[in-house]
């Protein structure tokens, strides 16, 4: 349901599917999108059906643990160029999420270009922690936002929309600036998610709840972590 607030022009950034009355945490996920485009996302959005699985598994990993679950509304489908409009929605997202829940720890998980504005925005307040699925990550973006930050990337090898090897690059620069960050590369994995999709679901998952201080991080995400903090190893695991 979304969060409506009667003095807004636009439509709250903010949908949720899950609140709690004393909520602790939340989650909050962010879909992909288009490189340009201007006109809102369709109610038939496969960029948004995509993270639906995730969505789900999220709820039933944090059933009963009072931590809030909702999603980004974009007002455009593209990124758009130095307007950053999924990452300016993200942010309103956050500020509608802080407003409803207080100021709880918020874990982001984003795929793609909703990987690139979780990333962008992971220096507010709230964000503690930032999953992203095959992000959209540019040669050059500011890592600096991310510096006290857990970084998970999961990104599949065979991916011909968004690069694995940026992921790879984003999560040794994000370290050096301060993140606790690694990279997973998944053995065969697409852009779409659904070549083998529940080790997509479960490393996601798993890295959201060990965010959260609910379970240890995934055995692969565990290890690529440990890896990159031994000096002159990279932060990155295949799976």
């Amino acid at each position: 349901m979304p969060v409506r607030d009667r003095r807004a022009a636009v439509q709250p950034a903010l949908v949720l599917d899950r609140t709690a009355a004393r909520p602790r945490a939340a989650v909050l996920l962010l879909h992909g999108g288009r490189s340009e485009g201007e006109a809102p996302p369709s109610r038939l959005n496969l960029p948004g059906a995509r993270m639906w699985p995730f969505t789900r598994a999220v709820l039933r990993a944090t059933e009963g643990q009072d931590v809030v679950v909702g999603r980004a509304r974009y007002r455009c489908r593209g990124w758009n160029g130095s307007r950053a409009d999924a990452a300016r929605d993200a942010r309103r997202a956050l500020d509608e999420l802080e407003e409803l829940a207080g100021a709880v720890p918020v874990v982001l998980v984003g795929h793609s270009m909703g990987g690139r504005a979780a990333l962008a925005v992971a220096g507010h307040g709230l964000v503690s922690g930032v999953v992203g699925l095959a992000p959209w990550c540019p040669r050059g973006e500011p890592i600096d936002q991310l510096a006290g930050r857990r970084v998970v990337l999961l990104h599949g090898d065979r991916d011909r929309v968004t690069d694995p090897h940026a992921s790879t690059d984003l999560a040794a620069r994000a370290r050096a600036a301060g993140a606790e960050a690694c990279a997973v590369l998944l053995s065969g994995g697409d852009h779409a998610m659904l070549r083998r999709a529940g080790t997509w679901h479960s490393l996601a998952t798993g890295s959201v709840t060990a965010m959260l201080g609910m379970d240890p991080f995934p055995g692969v995400v565990g290890q690529a972590f440990l890896a990159g903090g031994d000096q002159g190893k990279s932060p990155v695991h295949k799976a």
